[in-house]
């Protein structure tokens, strides 16, 4: 049995037990508030040092999300221009070097597979021995480089084969593979109508140089919308994600659908190309074919030579951006004026007078005409057959010389005096003298009257015959049919009128009757004369002012403006065509019913064979009109 002694020693020994663990409760019990309040501090109050924070927390970087840029296409479909994905390979040559610092065996187990990686890479590149790919990988291992180019860009395919190498086969971060994806501008018929489609080499925006035709005309389509996403690097390089932050989806971009026709762009691009080549005196040319009812291009072709090598090539837009004088083509706007306005008749005779009309040089084909047909008299229709400078002086001094500007206003009336809107930038403004101009001379109309004192594009010229071949009705030419999203049409574009009667249909008519006799016999009859159908069409020849003014340059030499523009076929116009050729300076002539007029029925004939459809068309009859 326990004495008194023994349980009071007990007893004490528990009340200092006891108090040593209340004190501790009590310590424990102030360290947690002590933490409760440093929390709710840290929450609610405490700001790190930025510059202090940056250091522990993953760097995020923003990275711009490219849309896919919007195709070009064919009237019927076929790819024009396209984006297509596209790999840069880069190579991380430093992974696992620390790795193997103090491992000797894998360091050369690593550079084996680098020399089986250099070998896949001259196989599939084919651009250099494999030694090459082999020195570039093991001299930027030893100079630390992380992030060194491998080829050139590759498709998706052969990207495929490249990952599938040895060490790439590994990834990025023990095989250093590190592919980079881009959009690259795909033209699938190369050159063929490349100054229309125009140029982009991937889809940056355009800053007004670097690109041309319709992928900088319709960049605002084409290119659609930026987005944006925030990375974070991982401490293994890995770069994921940023849910913190904004991400914004990229919008791809539109779809043009053009009304260019490939097949007929590239027989117009051959029937030209062949006659330049065939030419060392031909500078280049521009060929355009329109569909008449509508407006539609369905080709325009621009062949400049280049003057080192001498290839062809679209460097330059001479269907919109090369105003000149056109020379005789011309000659039609006078006699649809003096039509129009009751002047003349194609039956009516005029005095050849030698071919003299005061202020200006005799016309030597009348001179020809007096003497090989032994009369003094010609008609309107043969003096147009024959192209006469002095038929249409005459006929426009003697009915506008007291009033010249209502001739004047009816060229501004088809809008041979603007640059309407089109859809391609640099279409150039015409030039047409003003009788109320302190410049304008006596001389003025009857050079205006044969295609001089003027300056037009081969589009206004082909516009003017084309609203010839429409009875009259001037349709807007264009290139873009719609703007599509994944087929669907987002924007109907189409045809439109410039002028709904630039003439009467009468007036049309007999212009019609008046072209055709040009091909049947006067100047075009040799080239068109036997075409597969019938070309109501005229022929023009122009010298080209030169910069220091006049048509003659320091050597003597003159260049030329060549052209035939008409349609076909004349009884139910169908394509209303122009060829126009720019000489080199020289000393020959280069007229429009030789090199223009054979690539022009070259057209005329390809055209006609190209479908079967329109074979019914191209040979449908019909009654015309008697002459005015």
């Amino acid at each position: 049995m326990a004495t008194k002694k023994d349980i009071e020693p007990q007893k004490t020994q528990r009340d200092s037990i006891g108090t040593v663990l209340y004190g501790l409760y009590l310590l424990f019990l102030l360290l947690s508030v002590v933490v409760l309040v440093r929390i709710a501090y840290l929450q609610l109050f405490y700001k790190p040092d930025p510059a202090i924070a940056a250091w522990f927390k993953p760097k995020s970087e923003k990275i711009v999300l490219e849309p896919m840029r919007g195709a070009i296409i064919a009237r019927d479909g076929r790819l024009l221009a396209m984006s297509t994905p596209m790999y840069q390979v880069y190579m991380d040559c430093t992974v696992m070097k620390n790795a193997f610092k103090d491992q000797p065996e894998k360091e050369e187990e690593w550079r084996e597979k680098a020399k089986a990686l250099a070998v896949g890479l001259s196989g599939i590149y084919g651009d250099k021995p494999w030694k090459d790919y082999y020195d570039l990988i093991i001299r930027s291992r030893e100079a630390g480089k992380a992030y060194v180019r491998i080829g050139r860009r590759i498709d998706h395919e052969t990207m495929k084969k490249v990952s599938a190498l040895p060490l790439f086969c590994e990834g990025a971060n023990r095989g250093g593979f590190l592919p980079r994806k881009f959009d690259s501008r795909q033209y699938p018929y190369g050159t063929l109508a490349r100054r229309t489609i125009g140029y982009v080499k991937d889809n940056s925006k355009s800053d007004g140089n670097n690109m041309i035709g319709l992928e900088g005309r319709f960049d605002y389509v084409l290119h659609g919308k930026e987005g944006v996403e925030w990375m974070k690097v991982t401490d293994n390089r890995d770069r994921i994600h940023n849910y913190d932050s904004v991400y914004v989806r990229p919008e791809d971009g539109f779809d043009l659908r053009t009304t260019l026709d490939i097949d007929i762009q590239d027989i117009a691009d051959q029937a030209l190309r062949r006659q330049i080549e065939e030419s060392p005196k031909v500078e280049g040319g521009c060929a355009i074919v329109m569909d008449v009812e509508t407006g539609a291009i369905r080709a325009m072709v621009n062949l400049l030579r280049d003057s080192v090598s001498g290839r062809m090539n679209e460097s330059y837009n001479m269907a919109i951006g090369r105003a000149g004088e056109p020379g005789s083509v011309f000659k039609s706007t006078t006699l649809m004026s003096l039509l129009e306005d009751g002047k003349v008749s194609l039956s009516d005779e005029i005095p050849t007078n030698h071919g003299a009309v005061k202020g200006f040089a005799i016309d030597n084909h009348i001179i020809d005409y007096e003497r090989e047909n032994h009369t003094n008299r010609i008609s309107v229709l043969h003096g147009f057959e024959i192209s006469s400078n002095y038929v249409f002086r005459r006929l426009a001094i003697d009915a506008y010389g007291s009033a010249p500007g209502k001739m004047i206003d009816r060229l501004y009336r088809y809008k041979l005096g603007e640059a309407f809107d089109f859809d391609l930038d640099g279409f150039q403004t015409p030039t047409i003298p003003s009788p109320s101009s302190p410049y304008w001379s006596n001389t003025d109309l009857g050079s205006v009257a044969i295609g001089y004192s003027v300056s037009i594009t081969p589009l206004h010229t082909i516009t003017f015959y084309n609203a010839i071949a429409g009875k009259g009705r001037m349709m807007k030419p264009y290139l873009v049919e719609s703007i599509e999203e994944n087929g669907i049409v987002r924007e109907k574009r189409g045809p439109s009128v410039l002028n709904g009667s630039i003439c009467s249909r009468a007036t049309a008519d007999t212009l019609t009757r008046a072209l055709m006799r040009v091909t049947e016999e006067g100047t075009g009859k040799l080239q068109l004369g036997s075409a597969r159908c019938q070309v109501a069409g005229k022929t023009g020849t122009a010298r080209i002012a030169q910069a220091g003014g006049g048509y003659t340059n320091a050597k003597g030499q003159i260049q030329y403006q060549a052209t035939f523009v008409g349609f076909f076929p004349a009884e139910a116009p169908k394509y209303t065509t122009i060829v126009v050729l720019y000489s080199n300076p020289g000393t020959g002539i280069l007229y429009g019913g030789t090199l223009p007029a054979k690539a022009f029925r070259e057209i005329v004939d390809k055209v006609y064979a190209l479908d079967s459809k329109s074979g019914e068309l191209l040979t449908e009859k019909g009654p015309m009109p008697k002459w005015n």
